[in-house]
């Protein structure tokens, strides 16, 4: 039990916009295996200094592999078209090139992709920055205990110590483990895959918080949910492809989901025209 009512499961925000900081243009993706299939299909999309822009859509419409496809381009192949930030293109063609250029990814998959849950939280929080730690090529001891003390403390890990195993922490302190590390890495563009799937509503409200403070400090968050009330600027994906925006004042599920059941519809209707043409003469016959 928390002591906050259903209305009030996130927190108020007040966006400070500023200007585009990270934008793509015609992104285009292949399956890894299946060379001839196009997953992500020429997206144009941006997100500005300040600005929480969410990815919806349902399960299979490509929005894991849209965003890992950009970090360092952990999936697909053939991926074409470009990339710029702060008005500069950057080279994100492999992940250490991505993180250096000035993005972090924090995956749906904090067990298996995340975090080492045999090593303790202070070495999980170092991995994404081992340079910063590690003058020299030799990691110091105390500046990486001094850095996993500073996170812990500021992302609210409940542990024994810096020095608890990851896989001994719930699931919202494995989360906040996982933004820890990536915020280390100081990012100028965060993105988050499913940031507070299977934690409490406590601990959903306090990573919300620690979200929309990255933001407010002039960083461009991209998040991907499951959870529409979660997502404040919205864009829509189905079957590869961006097919609904939404402001957040304007957004409501019903939008979100006309826009994609209206974009199904269509690709049903140019898939099999005959059926489609069956079912009009069968109506008018009626």
């Amino acid at each position: 039990m928390v002591d906050r009512d259903l209305e009030h499961r996130y927190p108020k925000r007040e966006p400070k916009i500023g200007e585009v900081i990270f934008r793509i243009e015609g992104w285009t993706v292949f399956h890894p295996q299946d060379a001839g299939r196009r997953v992500i299909k020429g997206v144009d999309f941006q997100v500005r200094r300040g600005e929480i822009v969410g990815i919806a859509g349902l399960m299979g419409a490509g929005r894991t592999e849209f965003v890992m496809s950009v970090f360092g381009r952990s999936y697909g192949r053939q991926i074409s078209r470009t990339a710029t930030l702060e008005g500069r293109e950057v080279d994100l063609s492999t992940v250490r090139r991505a993180i250096d250029a000035g993005l972090a990814y924090v995956t749906e998959d904090r067990e298996e992709l995340g975090l080492i849950l045999a090593e303790d939280i202070r070495k999980n929080m170092a991995l994404a920055n081992l340079a910063a730690v590690a003058p020299g090529g030799v990691v110091d001891d105390m500046a990486e205990l001094k850095v996993a003390q500073g996170y812990r403390t500021r992302t609210g890990i409940c542990s024994a110590s810096v020095y608890q195993e990851a896989g001994q922490l719930s699931g919202g302190n494995q989360r906040r483990s996982l933004l820890s590390k990536w915020l280390f890495t100081e990012p100028k563009v965060l993105i988050l895959d499913e940031p507070t799937r299977g934690i409490d509503i406590g601990a959903k409200y306090e990573i919300c918080c620690i979200i929309n403070e990255l933001a407010d400090s002039g960083r461009g968050v991209i998040g991907i949910s499951s959870e529409m009330p979660e997502l404040l600027g919205i864009c829509v994906m189905n079957e590869g492809a961006f097919v609904g925006e939404f402001a957040a004042a304007d957004a409501s599920q019903e939008k979100i989901m006309r826009a994609i059941m209206r974009n199904g519809e269509a690709r049903h209707e140019r898939r099999y025209p005959e059926r489609r043409n069956l079912e009009r003469r069968a109506g008018a016959s009626g």
